[in-house]
């Protein structure tokens, strides 16, 4: 089948899908499936705005509203990830996933599901050590400290991910693996983003966790975003025991803007004895079911089970009993019910309300899921224990997440998170990145991407190269 794998959104539906329109009419092909890895900005009215990091000027509604509402459709499934300019209160209420809108799907904190029978797995938001031992504590209304630290990943997520045993073919982040940008064209990268350079001579571009994960699961495409850049490369694995080396293709694609290289569509082999809709894993269920118990929504630090003889169980893998166990739950039905529904209310263009208060409801969506496999809404707790804007606030003049932390340092050895981005580019700030752009635009209608010659990086075939 044929997906188009989008960088970051900043929110553009109505440009993405009118880009694979173009694209579909001009190579004659059938898009399947869109993956978007994060900044998607799921904002449904004025008050989803203030509860995006993102400077006040660039506080805009953009089209999303229109998929949420009902007055448009989205032509393709989507699926996305979060990133780090999210309106994190929509998002916070789906924290197993769920529908955002009709025909668009978010995949929560973590998560893997199944189309045509391929395994998409995805982990939302990105790196930043002070943060990542926490819980997900945050809750609205947030202070400039939460605003940032709710899209911040942690350990729960990546060691949830890490049981995972069977086989992934496509994986989405939104900051990349550290590292990845040793097995692909690293000059051609450090000549377009030439900031970058200090970071990856000293190999501390990237997120860790992400770095293990694609270790562990070795996927066969992982894609993602956040630098602002189409970079490709390909990492062959060692071996696993007597198993031959298994090798993923990276490809991370730019934002949505005119004569930018932010989106790319991929064939990828589907099963063709499989389900033609959306699915849930069931390794991936039980996986949530054996590590519910270990979810808190506390701001201290915690630690993983480790066989380390401080814990009595370490291993959380999915048995086949327990993944038979999941899907009786759901009376034997995998596919992802459609059970969307509004929430709170749409944008009205012909009543704006710049002064709505952001809201924040739970979602009948993860009730139901929690209900039906037993699992903790660990967004409602966290309303419950009252820690979401009282956890202090950010010394005033600092940009995004330039905080540095006093806490216990990450559990990895070269994080360099906590600095500041004038020394860490790895999160550019959205100010330098638009500013950037200002003055370079063609027309707002004018979304082509620029498509090179099919077989080099067309689209059908990227430029997957390994390093010279």
């Amino acid at each position: 089948m044929k997906i188009a794998v989008e960088g970051c959104c900043h929110g553009e539906l109505d440009k993405i899908y009118e880009t694979i329109g173009y694209l579909e009419n001009k190579e004659g092909v059938k898009v399947d499936l869109l993956l978007c890895c994060g900044d998607f900005q799921a904002v449904r009215n004025e008050g989803d705005m203030k509860c995006m990091a993102v400077p006040q000027k660039y506080r805009q509604m953009q089209t999303f509203y229109k998929y949420y509402s009902g007055e448009k459709k989205a032509p393709v499934l989507t699926i996305f990830i979060g990133g780090n300019h999210e309106a994190s209160n929509h998002l916070q209420e789906l924290p197993y996933g769920g529908w955002v809108a009709p025909n668009i799907y978010y995949m929560g904190y973590a998560g893997v599901v199944r189309y045509k029978g391929v395994r998409i797995g995805g982990l939302s938001g990105i790196f930043k050590g002070h943060d990542y031992r926490k819980g997900h504590h945050e809750f609205p209304p947030y202070n400039s400290e939460t605003l940032r630290s709710v899209y911040h990943i942690r350990n729960i997520d990546v060691f949830k991910l890490k049981q995972i045993q069977m086989p992934v073919d496509i994986f989405l982040t939104h900051d990349w693996p550290r590292g990845i940008y040793n097995y692909g064209s690293t000059g051609v990268l450090l000549r377009k983003k030439k900031f970058l350079r200090q970071e990856v001579e000293s190999n501390s571009l990237g997120s860790p966790a992400a770095a293990e994960l694609l270790a562990h699961l070795q996927p066969n495409y992982w894609f993602s975003a956040h630098l602002h850049v189409k970079f490709a490369a390909v990492m062959q694995h060692p071996p696993k025991g007597d198993a031959a080396p298994h090798t993923t293709k990276f490809l991370s694609l730019d934002k949505c803007l005119p004569y930018r290289d932010f989106l790319q569509i991929v064939e990828v082999e589907d099963r063709s004895d499989s389900s033609q809709g959306l699915e849930y894993d069931p390794e991936w269920l039980a996986i949530l079911k054996a590590t519910d118990g270990l979810q808190t929504v506390s701001p201290n630090y915690w630690n993983i089970p480790q066989n380390n003889g401080l814990h009595t169980r370490w291993d959380f893998g999915a048995s086949e009993a327990a993944m038979l166990d999941a899907v009786g739950d759901l009376g034997g039905e995998l596919a992802i019910p459609d059970n969307f529904t509004l929430t709170v209310p749409a944008y009205d263009p012909a009543r704006p309300q710049p002064d709505a208060n952001p809201s924040y409801r739970i979602n009948p969506q993860t009730t139901e899921l929690c209900a039906t496999l037993g699992l903790t809404d660990i967004y409602a707790q966290a309303g419950q224990g009252g820690y979401g804007g009282q956890m202090g606030t950010v010394a005033s003049g600092l940009e995004e997440d330039d905080v540095q932390s006093g806490d216990e340092p990450s559990e990895y050895p070269t994080d360099t998170s906590g600095l500041s981005s004038s020394y860490n580019p790895d999160e550019i700030t959205i100010e330098d990145e638009w500013e950037e752009d200002e003055g370079k635009e063609q027309s707002p209608d004018a979304v082509v991407p620029e498509v090179e010659a099919e077989g080099e990086t067309g689209l059908r075939d990227p430029l997957w190269r390994s390093p010279p």
